[in-house]
């Protein structure tokens, strides 16, 4: 497994991998690698390609507020848990590769970036988006994988690909759980025991509506309220929202008539903690 510092060495490495035949299979992350990633990577690994992972914190889409500095990094025990699963190549490059002095360019996804985390963190999916296109620039994959429990993010890069005309399959994969239900999130190391424990709820009121779901419930606001009510009775939950939105574009319904998404974001102490889950257009 090689390791890259540079632009330069990441485009050397995929022109040596196109001689050889090799497709390029890519998996964005910002590192800290739980069971999540590791399936992104297995399943580009499967996919038949030679298999680049990035390890970049991306200082762009952390608002002012929010744990840039304190984000988790342990390069080692990355590198350690990523060569058994198959990777190739680690691109870790410096900020100062990324956006060298004087960068001045910024990526927009309109109106997929203003709802649900795009209301409380602005400008973070500017900076996914910004990153994302570099990195692709970079490293030209013909498959990127991304895990869907960042499903607003999945939504960005899939418009961002096909409004810019990227030869890029983007891949959708699943969300990769804890035995309790909790979504697998590099953020969940600043979970305290207490706080991990109530985090379960999250799973719980989404199970809860995917049941409402199969028995015929349709209406979005009674859903939203019954799923807001469960996590807003456990003490240490702080919501920032839940929300019942078309799957494809993110917008507020008021009757499930076609594939819907159940998105949420809570506070547990410092950590802020996404899932979601999708519930599919009804039966005729």
């Amino acid at each position: 497994m090689e390791i890259l510092r540079t632009i330069d060495s990441v485009r050397q490495w995929v022109r040596a991998q196109r001689a050889q035949g090799r497709p390029i299979h890519f998996v964005p992350t910002m590192g800290y690698f739980h069971e999540g990633h590791l399936s992104l990577m297995r399943r580009a690994r499967d996919d038949g390609g030679a298999v680049i992972v990035s390890i970049f914190v991306n200082p762009l889409q952390f608002g002012p507020n929010e744990d840039l500095e304190r984000y988790p990094r342990d390069f080692e025990r990355d590198r350690q848990m990523a060569q058994p699963v198959g990777v190739d190549a680690i691109f870790a490059p410096e900020a100062a590769e990324m956006y060298p002095a004087g960068y001045q360019t910024e990526v927009r996804v309109q109106t997929l970036s203003q709802p649900l985390c795009g209301r409380s963190r602005p400008g973070h999916f500017e900076g996914v988006a910004t990153v994302v296109l570099k990195l692709f620039h970079i490293v030209t994959p013909d498959r990127a994988y991304f895990g869907m429990k960042d499903y607003q993010q999945l939504r960005v890069i899939q418009q961002m690909v096909r409004d810019l005309n990227l030869p890029i399959e983007v891949v959708p994969c699943p969300i990769v759980r804890e035995a309790d239900g909790l979504a697998m999130s590099s953020r969940n190391v600043y979970l305290s025991p207490d706080e991990r424990a109530a985090a379960t709820v999250l799973y719980r009121s989404l199970q809860w509506a995917q049941a409402q779901y199969a028995a015929g419930e349709r209406d979005a606001h009674r859903l939203r309220e019954g799923v807001y009510a469960q996590i807003a009775a456990e003490p240490l939950a702080r919501i920032d929202y839940v929300e019942v939105v078309d799957a494809e574009t993110l917008q507020p319904i008021e009757r499930l008539e076609r594939p819907a998404l159940v998105a949420l974001a809570v506070f547990f102490g410092r950590a802020r903690l996404i899932d979601n889950c999708l519930l599919p257009a009804p039966a005729e």
